[in-house]
């Protein structure tokens, strides 16, 4: 898949297993159908479609991104879909929305199933129809081609009525799949040598190698933060030693044997919340996640 840029390296060198998944994005970034990838966090799903775009007859034209869950419900339809001047109280001029900017381009839309109920039989039609009105505007057409990125029950959220069945209907059109670190753990030393070659050549380290030990525990880990994780043991490694062999210590509590998702999601919200000294906002990122969603974890879990 040589038409992809170095944004997706880590999934296309690092990962042999995943060759096919490749082939078959790239001939579906050459459509200009909706494509929808799935996956968990940290799986690479947003390197994946910023480089589906680069791939497709769009590459021109502007890549727009736009995260639900980063924003207020209540401004949702605003800033997605622009608004007239006089649509609300302090609207004193017309704005732009994220469709309109990604006219001739790409909207990708991330952690899709966090759009608020209200707003998706609008962007249904947008999906079926091409238009859509501006909060108190005129009806106008989009010309633009979807990528969205969901988590991996969105299926079952559409079944059981958390997302709409038939917007989600319209998104997969073509679907693809990027499997968690603990699915394809054949992957491992290819992503070992590609993230420490990388690591060596942004922090100007020469030759980085890790210790038996460590491939030991990594190899038996399940990786809940998958991809993601990896690279930032990796890099914590790197800043904090000095040597040329790493030894980075296995996460607290980790055993090799299988847990619970639960336990898991708990597990590395506590980490990620560590690891940031409880900045909210970069433990989400760091998550994959909204801050809304990290919140809302966090009170499932019962955490602070």
């Amino acid at each position: 898949m040589s038409d992809l840029p170095p944004s997706v390296d880590v999934l296309k060198k690092g990962s042999p297993s995943l060759a096919g998944l490749f082939e078959q994005a790239c001939r579906g970034a050459r459509s200009d159908a909706p494509l929808l990838i799935l996956g968990e966090p940290g799986t690479g799903r947003t390197a994946l479609a910023r480089a589906l775009h680069a791939a497709s007859e769009r590459r021109e034209g502007t890549l727009i991104e736009v995260d639900p869950g980063a924003l207020p419900s209540s401004l949702f339809e605003s800033e997605f879909f622009g608004h007239a001047a006089g649509a609300f109280t302090g609207a004193d001029r017309d704005v732009e929305g994220r469709v309109a900017r990604a006219a001739g381009g790409s909207l990708l839309l991330d952690h899709v199933e966090e759009t608020p109920i209200e707003a998706q039989p609008k962007l249904l039609r947008l999906l079926a129809e091409s238009r859509y009105a501006p909060l108190g505007g005129q009806e106008v057409t989009a010309d633009v081609r979807f990528l969205t990125i969901g988590s991996e029950d969105l299926p079952q959220r559409a079944e059981t009525g958390t997302f709409r069945s038939d917007l989600y209907f319209r998104l997969e059109v073509v679907t693809f799949r990027v499997p968690p670190l603990r699915e394809r753990m054949s992957d491992l030393e290819s992503l070992l040598e590609f993230f420490l070659l990388d690591l060596a050549r942004r922090f100007g380290r020469g030759t980085l190698g890790l210790a038996p030990e460590a491939r030991e525990w990594m190899g038996a880990y399940s990786w809940p933060g998958n991809l993601r994780e990896l690279r930032n043991v990796l890099e914590r490694e790197v800043l904090l030693s000095r040597g040329e062999t790493m030894n980075p210590a296995a996460p607290a509590g980790s055993s090799g044997k299988l847990r619970s998702l639960f336990e898991m999601e708990r597990e590395q919200i506590v980490r990620a919340l560590q690891y940031t000294r409880g900045h909210q906002g970069r433990a989400a990122e760091i998550l994959g996640i909204s801050r809304k969603a990290l919140w809302e974890k966090r009170r499932r879990h019962d955490l602070p």
